[in-house]
């Protein structure tokens, strides 16, 4: 696999930062990161979303949701019963798993809910008032401050 250093990239531009941590990331990802569990991501409205993640034969309890630096990082751990039972075929996964979602600037989560051997976590973009784009007026210049400067 072709390696890339983006070192240049960090030394050309600025305030650019997580872009290059970005490209970082998805440069270095392991290619023997499961799949498991699937999941979809969705746009709900404008600013909204939902990340769907089956998780059959999980419980509430046996689920954990966490929010750190920008990272949603979803875990299941699935305590063993304490009556064995015999299998015959088992299809169904109910292994442990860690999820990590990087969540971009002012995305943050709303709310989580599970039913039906479903967690849907959804998450709403709010973008604070100050990088909200504004509108500046032009104002023109006076005449009197050019013939006074002349004068």
């Amino acid at each position: 696999m072709r390696s890339f250093d983006f070192a240049p990239l960090y030394r050309a531009t600025i305030g650019f930062d997580q872009i290059a941590d970005m490209m970082d990331r998805v440069s270095a990802h392991d290619v023997g990161q499961s799949s498991y569990p699937p999941y979809n991501i969705e746009k709900t409205a404008e600013d909204g979303y939902r990340i769907s993640i089956a998780v059959a034969g999980f419980s509430e309890v046996d689920l954990g949701i966490e929010v750190k630096e920008n990272t949603l990082h979803v875990s299941a751990r699935k305590s063993e019963p304490v009556d064995e039972k015999t299998y015959l075929h088992r299809g169904i996964a109910t292994r442990a798993f860690d999820r990590k979602f990087h969540l971009a600037d002012h995305v943050r989560a709303t709310g989580a809910s599970h039913a039906d051997g479903m967690l849907h976590i959804d998450l709403i973009r709010e973008v604070p008032e100050a990088l909200k784009p504004r509108r500046i007026e032009i104002q023109s210049k006076a005449p009197l401050l050019v013939e006074a400067a002349i004068a």
